[in-house]
């Protein structure tokens, strides 16, 4: 038997039991004159014993899957024992760390959501999302899961180090090492020490980064892609063996990029295949309750483009549909409007240190919002602060309906 709200009623016929019950504007059902005129009746969230069964029993299970409505009301008994028993992680955004954006999608991404990074290439989206996840991961509110098929594990590490270097130091960069010279002093680390069991940890400009990475790192898991093993069904199996090994604790998947993302057998045409692909991403993020993020390439059209949108993505139009939230990536320099620059070589040039991100879709609020981030590539990171854009930027969708 189930029970929602602690008020208490007597109006069933022959039964003095107090019942636990909604407020309604329909008359009781046991007893239709049990409630004055022009009052308030209940209805009870008890359930009737002959037809317990019957209810319990709509469910479809077949080959592919099962199927089971649930009453509204059974949606609304779950989500009060959710609030009685504090169980809510679903309802708390995990916030991305990027401060502005934060606030412009709702503090973070929730459970169920599917967020798509786009860009042409060398906008910084393997950066943005591997910041992303970093941030996630340092904040200690969820695990992640940062799915790489461009990269493998080490590379991802290196970039990790420089990035480390450069945010405990920003706005200024001293004492930050470059992803190149990051390698370099691995290398260094091994040559300087020889054969006396060199540790990384012994090397000084590699230390405090290392200590830093060390106190989220438990968090933060880094997969290289497959294009054999890492399909739409293994990475849903991950998500539920990371749930049977940690319980209740949160996971955010990041998938780079989603079109490698392999499909078996291959479909005959990438359209069917990105379809295929964000679709299954989106179950997943609503099957399994987790986040999702993914990079999505751009098509020719959108590397032509002077301003690149969402309509640029790879592959099929299900892009847009599915996905929850769109960022579109966006060299400032070559989308401000020229009245900005023209009369101001100088200030054209401060453009170059800056990539525009443009909320092109948010179920969850305001969307063509346009926000930038300072760059710093060499450091493989941006500075998280941001700020809304307040130059006039070109329309690129006035020429492309």
């Amino acid at each position: 038997m189930r029970r929602v709200l602690v008020r208490t009623c007597t109006v069933r016929v022959g039964d003095s039991r107090p019942c636990w019950c909604y407020a309604t504007a329909a008359p009781h059902r046991g007893d239709e004159s049990a409630s004055p005129r022009g009052g308030t009746d209940r209805v009870t969230t008890d359930t009737d014993p002959s037809t317990a069964q019957s209810a319990g029993t709509w469910r479809l299970d077949t080959a592919n899957g099962s199927m089971a409505p649930r009453s509204a009301l059974d949606v609304l008994v779950d989500l009060n024992e959710r609030v009685t028993t504090g169980r809510l992680a679903e309802y708390q955004p995990v916030p991305l760390g990027f401060t502005p954006l934060d606030k412009t999608i709702g503090t973070g991404l929730r459970a169920g959501e599917l967020m798509l990074i786009g860009g042409a290439q060398g906008t910084g989206k393997t950066t943005m999302a591997l910041q992303m996840a970093r941030n996630i991961a340092s904040g200690g509110q969820a695990n992640v899961l940062y799915l790489c098929f461009e990269h493998d594990e080490a590379y991802l590490m290196n970039r990790l180090i420089a990035m480390e270097s450069a945010l405990a130091h920003l706005p200024h960069k001293t004492g930050a090492i470059k992803i190149q010279d990051v390698r370099k002093e691995i290398l260094g680390t091994w040559i300087a020490e020889g054969t006396t069991a060199p540790q990384l940890a012994n090397n000084p400009r590699l230390r405090p980064s290392l200590d830093r990475i060390a106190r989220y790192g438990q968090n933060l898991f880094l997969l290289r892609g497959s294009q054999t093993a890492s399909t739409i069904d293994n990475i849903r199996k991950l998500v539920q063996q990371h749930r049977e090994l940690s319980g209740d604790r949160r996971l955010v998947v990041f998938v780079d990029y989603m079109q490698k993302v392999p499909q078996v057998p291959e479909p005959e045409n990438e359209s069917e295949k990105v379809t295929y692909i964000v679709n299954g991403l989106k179950d997943i993020a609503l099957s399994e309750n987790v986040p999702m993020v993914a990079i999505v390439a751009a098509d020719k059209e959108g590397l032509k483009a002077s301003r690149l949108r969402n309509f640029h993505l790879r592959g099929s139009s299900a892009i847009n549909y599915e996905a929850d939230i769109i960022l579109i990536l966006n060299e400032k320099y070559h989308i401000v409007a020229k009245v900005n620059i023209e009369f101001n070589p100088y200030q054209a040039q401060r453009f170059r240190d800056w990539v525009v991100i443009s909320v092109e879709k948010n179920r969850g609020g305001q969307d063509n919002v346009d926000l930038e981030f300072e760059k710093h590539f060499e450091f493989s990171c941006f500075d998280p602060s941001g700020r809304t854009v307040q130059e006039k930027l070109i329309e690129e969708r006035l020429y492309n309906d």
